[in-house]
């Protein structure tokens, strides 16, 4: 029942555009922080993991916009859905009727899923969401929507000085309240920048 649900979710918010997910078996992912020069209502204070996928693109979710609703809100006729109590979060602009989720875990969930780090995953897939949740529910966390960067694009951004980069970390991704999560991440980043100089060191997969 929950992956009928999921098809006409995804179905709703064009999820047929979502890139296909493919494993990557590195620690390639990072944390983006969107500097104050970006003032795109969708990214405007946003707290972004982000990692490459195939194409030479880049994929990423933002971490600190909770929205109002739940899982089992989004299917009420889902019991393990049920179990999940944290909020949904919105993860991005792009596909926003997608359910894809961040977990946490040291094993690959499958295929359809992404490495970011030795213990957290992307996962992308209908299968593979449906799973995590059916087996796992509280060991992940869920959004609506990702933002896909193209070939280059996430690099000029950078350039730009529109996003700061630090490292990919499970306790930032999975802070319970992430009221002034962007706050402080601000200021590790200008920590960072001013202890180790460029940021290169931080994103050797950012081309």
């Amino acid at each position: 029942m929950l992956k009928k649900l999921l098809w006409v979710f995804a179905a709703i918010g064009a999820a047929a555009s979502m890139p296909p997910a493919s494993a990557a078996d590195n620690d390639d992912a990072v944390v983006l922080v969107a500097a104050p020069a970006l003032r795109d209502p969708d990214y405007r204070q946003a707290v972004v993991i982000a990692v490459p996928i195939e194409g030479n693109r880049h994929l990423g979710v933002i971490v600190n916009r909770p929205t109002r609703r739940t899982l089992s809100s989004l299917f009420p006729e889902h019991e393990p859905s049920k179990k999940v109590v944290e909020a949904v979060y919105f993860g991005g602009p792009m596909s926003r009727g997608a359910v894809i989720a961040v977990v946490k875990t040291e094993k690959d969930p499958g295929r359809g899923s992404i490495s970011l780090t030795k213990e957290m995953f992307l996962a992308m897939t209908v299968n593979i969401v449906d799973k995590v949740i059916e087996e796992t529910p509280n060991n992940a966390r869920y959004y609506v929507g990702y933002i896909v960067w193209r070939p280059g694009e996430l690099r000029l951004e950078i350039d730009r000085k529109l996003w700061h980069v630090v490292n990919a970390d499970t306790d930032i991704i999975f802070r319970k309240d992430t009221n002034g999560l962007w706050d402080e991440m601000m200021r590790l980043a200008r920590a960072v920048t001013a202890q180790a100089g460029p940021l290169d060191r931080f994103v050797p997969a950012i081309h």
